[in-house]
């Protein structure tokens, strides 16, 4: 969910040694970004190709029979792609894992007003349109296709709270923007009560621990687990911790208690996603990939995005980085319905190969207009819209 995330512009602090931060209730100022230092450039690509994966994974893996006259399963139509792309949902794990880093990157030191405009003003303008325009293909252009989903649900929908509502999205990959803002709930709670190093640290791995405790101890005792999944989401919870981890180390530097809580949480993360993914691959693929595949795959990704910010790469200028990351989350919303309906047209007429590429320029096209013509000129004007407004309340004007 996604990916959703917005890259401010950042300069790097100089880590503080463990003694030089304190559990103040006004938590450290970051300092300012110095002049014309880039953006974390190769996180955006790195953003962009999760995205592409997932795409991957729901066009020629998924079992869709979308593909050409005789409704071939994107497995068959794509034998050879397929067996790579299968894992591809696993660019969900790597969305959360930067949004832990990046939303915390974004939000310490922020007023909630300012944590709550930035984050209405970055995720709904261009999800109220994908909502909109996904219901015309659903309901209007191509109904054919078949849902459970109703008009009915679009409201609830547009509130990008219908997961807790107990409504069905109207798109399938909406599922992971419930989860992410579950997340942005808790990062909320915490611009309230005030965000420390310290309070992050024992929250990155209080988080995840208590939520996977509670939820097997009522499993195994037969009761139910929903309010944990709603509360704790334990599935996921690792992965947005362990992103939190890395922004502790990259933010104020190595401690032996930051890299004690990123381990944990990759470890947590990887068997989670594991256990997730590898039944859901057989049962979306027909692919049955060990189990420890999984893990390790989880656990590179963490590593990937820990290279990315922990290393001289974190500086590495690239042209088209920005570009890419501004793409990202509207390539997420648009790609999965209005895609196999491309597909669904194409097929039948051209190759294989020239329709995967076509559908996946049309793909990014509709990104770019939708980020040109929506994003850049709505989101603004929505946040500080959004801030004004909220910060009028007291309690939400300023940051503990």
């Amino acid at each position: 969910m996604v990916a959703t995330k917005e890259m401010p512009r950042v300069d790097p602090a100089v880590p503080q040694a463990e003694g030089q931060v304190r559990d103040h209730a006004q938590p450290p100022a970051p300092a300012p970004p110095a002049p014309g230092r880039p953006r974390l450039a190769l996180l955006d690509g790195l953003r962009l190709l999760a995205a592409l994966s997932v795409v991957l994974f729901h066009w020629t893996a998924w079992h869709h029979g979308h593909w050409g006259r005789h409704g071939e399963t994107a497995a068959e139509a794509w034998p050879w792609l397929s067996q790579f792309s299968s894992v591809g949902a696993l660019g969900v794990q790597l969305f959360f894992v930067i949004s832990g880093f990046v939303i915390l990157l974004s939000s310490f030191g922020k007023s909630p007003a300012r944590f709550i405009g930035s984050r209405v003003g970055r995720l709904y303008p261009a999800y109220w349109v994908a909502v909109l325009a996904t219901s015309l293909l659903t309901f209007v252009i191509w109904p054919e296709m078949g849902t459970e989903r109703t008009p009915a649900d679009i409201p609830a929908n547009l509130t990008m709270f219908q997961g807790g509502m107990g409504v069905g999205h109207i798109d399938g990959v909406y599922w992971t923007l419930w989860v992410e803002m579950k997340f942005y709930l808790w990062i909320l709670a915490f611009t309230l009560i005030g965000m420390t190093v310290r309070r992050v640290l024992v929250f990155a791995v209080a988080w995840p621990l208590l939520g996977n405790v509670l939820y097997f101890i009522l499993q195994s005792s037969g009761q139910q687990v929903a309010w944990v999944e709603h509360v704790f989401f334990p599935q996921y919870s690792a992965l947005f911790a362990g992103g939190m981890a890395l922004f502790l180390i990259f933010r104020f530097g190595h401690t032996p208690l930051r890299w004690v809580a990123l381990v944990v949480n990759v470890v947590v993360g990887g068997l989670w996603s594991a256990r997730v993914q590898q039944p859901e691959t057989v049962e979306l693929t027909g692919y049955d990939y060990p189990f420890w595949l999984f893990v390790g795959i989880t656990a590179g990704l963490f590593a990937l995005v820990a290279v990315m910010v922990l290393t001289p790469l974190a500086r590495v200028r690239v042209p088209g980085m920005t570009l890419a990351g501004q793409l990202t989350y509207p390539v997420y919303l648009l790609h999965q319905l209005w895609g196999w309906w491309l597909i669904m047209l194409l097929s039948p007429h051209l190759p294989r190969g020239v329709v995967l590429a076509a559908s996946l320029a049309a793909v990014l096209l509709a990104a770019w207009t939708l980020h040109r013509w929506v994003e850049r000129p709505l989101g603004p004007r929505l946040q500080r819209a959004v801030t004004a407004g909220v910060g009028r309340l007291d309690f939400l004007s300023s940051s503990r």
